[in-house]
């Protein structure tokens, strides 16, 4: 009987990473967050308190008993690198991704898995970030490649870009094209998100609590684009949803009016049509005032049940904390599906090796 690997988990959040990482059949022996609310969930899903709810810079010297570990896996705080964000080079959280290799050179694992936004992986801004982290990697003695997956081409009904930088101890020969091809093999269509969240029911009902509140507002400036649900032409920073397709990548800061909404009727009841493409309609064609002051009550903010499916958690799992520290674990995990798409890609390679 093969040994399971073992993992040690950096940046953890809630674990949805961690989920997918399980899945795959991976032992985790050590888990580290800094936010006390994430780290209270990721204790209340697991039998083995394996989490350290610290700062990682804090606890840094207490990992080398953790040498020999397969596997180093995280999602460094991505602020700093996001076209969503300021993009500053000067943003202290970007130096997370040398602190994640400061773990690897202490654990000296087979294998680590760092995910972040694909702006690190592809933009020319941080090319020289990326070569920096990819010559660390060397020095510590291991060939590291980037993978860039979109999550709805892997069962996610999420329009959400990462990009996983997989590296692999120069002893074992790492063929990227072979790691590429068990990703591939594991692509599967996502739901729409009606097939998703139907089975959930209407907000306010058992299974799908109403759980934010914050009003929906039509913007005096309307931004446009083609599409209804790109543009910013209500106010604050959350879009209406494609029900018929899926949903633009959750943020962390949902929980107000950054959180993004559907048309319930359309979702869920009898309306044939999404409110908001006949509003889109009318403003480009200048049939609908744009001073509107109020939408209508069929459009409502996403619940905190509804997020969890989109990121592909399991609906029984747990959080901690208040509403708004509840959405922004979910917008800031890493999709579980998603997840394990790397893990067993990983595992496979390193069982063939």
């Amino acid at each position: 009987m093969v040994k399971p690997l073992t993992a040690i988990s950096l940046f953890t959040g809630a674990g949805g990473m961690d989920i997918g990482f399980e899945r795959a059949g991976i032992n985790i022996v050590f888990a580290n967050e800094l936010m006390k609310e994430a780290a209270e969930t990721y204790r209340a899903n697991r039998k083995t308190d394996v989490m350290v709810n610290a700062n990682i810079l804090d606890i840094l010297s207490t990992l080398d008993s953790y040498q020999g570990t397969d596997i180093v896996f995280g999602g460094p705080p991505c602020q700093g690198f996001s076209v969503a964000g300021k993009m500053d080079p000067q943003d202290t959280r970007s130096n997370l991704i040398f602190t994640f290799l400061n773990v690897v050179e202490k654990v000296n694992p087979k294998v680590f898995v760092m995910e972040n936004v694909k702006a690190l992986a592809t933009l020319e801004k941080w090319e020289p970030v990326r070569r920096k982290y990819f010559e660390k990697a060397e020095e510590l003695g291991y060939v590291c490649h980037p993978f860039v997956l979109n999550a709805t081409h892997y069962g996610v009904s999420q329009k959400r870009e990462r990009v996983f930088f997989i590296g692999i101890k120069n002893t074992i020969s790492f063929n990227k094209d072979e790691m590429q091809r068990l990703i591939e093999t594991q692509k599967e269509p996502a739901l729409t998100i009606r097939e998703l969240l139907r089975s959930l029911g209407p907000a306010g009902t058992e299974k799908n609590p109403n759980t934010c509140t914050a009003k929906i507002t039509f913007t005096t400036r309307p931004i446009m684009r083609k599409s209804p649900y790109s543009g910013m032409y209500f106010n604050g920073q959350g879009r209406p949803i494609d029900i018929d397709g899926y949903s633009n990548t959750l943020p962390a800061s949902m929980g107000g009016n950054k959180t993004p909404f559907v048309d319930d009727d359309y979702l869920y009841g009898s309306a044939v049509e999404n409110w908001v493409v006949q509003y889109h309609k009318g403003l480009l064609d200048g049939t609908i005032n744009p001073e509107f002051k109020q939408a209508p009550s069929r459009l409502r903010r996403i619940s905190i049940s509804e997020a969890k499916r989109i990121q592909s958690f399991p609906d029984d799992y747990i959080f901690c904390g208040n509403k708004g520290k509840i959405y922004t674990q979910i917008g800031n995990a890493v999709p579980c599906k998603l997840a394990e798409v790397i893990a067993n890609a990983v595992v496979k390679y390193l069982n063939e090796s």
